[in-house]
């Protein structure tokens, strides 16, 4: 059973992205290029910007830990740890809003740091930026091994394994 859930979840993403990207690429004309995967053809409004940024804070730990707090102090621990979480969410929101009304045509946060400060704060923000990526993949796959094995029984090292290779999916950004 847990095997079928896995493997069977897994095609069906793939199909059904891949699906929807081979109709908007035929009949809507999108580009299946890196640019129009990582920033949806800068066509993003505000508020859109706004909403990827709380989803983008709401990591597998978040839900977690915000599960475990709620576990120990009742009802009012998760909002009491969203409460703390409030305020650098405010802040890198205004932050991005920012930064896309003043530099609309860049790609990536290091592009923005190596015109404005060079080359050296350009490779250790490289660095900074390339672990956190590691640290939260790991936290994101960990996490849904967890939840894979919880609901099917399955091996958590072979659910571990498996969720990169379902997430693959739809040829996106060839």
């Amino acid at each position: 059973m847990g095997w079928g859930v896995v493997l069977g979840a897994g095609l069906a993403f793939i199909l059904i992205t891949g699906i929807i990207v081979f109709v908007d690429y035929k009949y809507g004309g999108t580009p299946l290029t890196s640019e129009e995967f990582n920033t949806a053809g800068r066509g993003i409004k505000t508020g859109l910007v706004a909403s990827v940024i709380v989803s983008q804070w709401t990591w597998a730990a978040t839900l977690l830990q915000s599960s475990a707090v709620a576990w120990r102090y009742g009802v009012s621990g998760p909002f009491w740890y969203a409460a703390g979480a409030t305020i650098q969410v405010l802040l890198f929101g205004i932050l991005a809003l920012q930064i896309k009304l003043k530099a609309p045509r860049s790609h990536t946060l290091l592009e923005i740091i190596k015109v404005r400060w060079g080359s050296t704060a350009h490779l250790v923000f490289l660095f900074f930026c390339l672990a956190t990526n590691m640290v939260v993949s790991a936290m994101l796959i960990l996490g849904g091994a967890s939840v894979v094995t919880a609901l099917t029984g399955i091996d958590i090292y072979a659910a571990a394994f498996l969720i990169p290779v379902g997430a693959k999916g739809g040829g996106v950004g060839r």
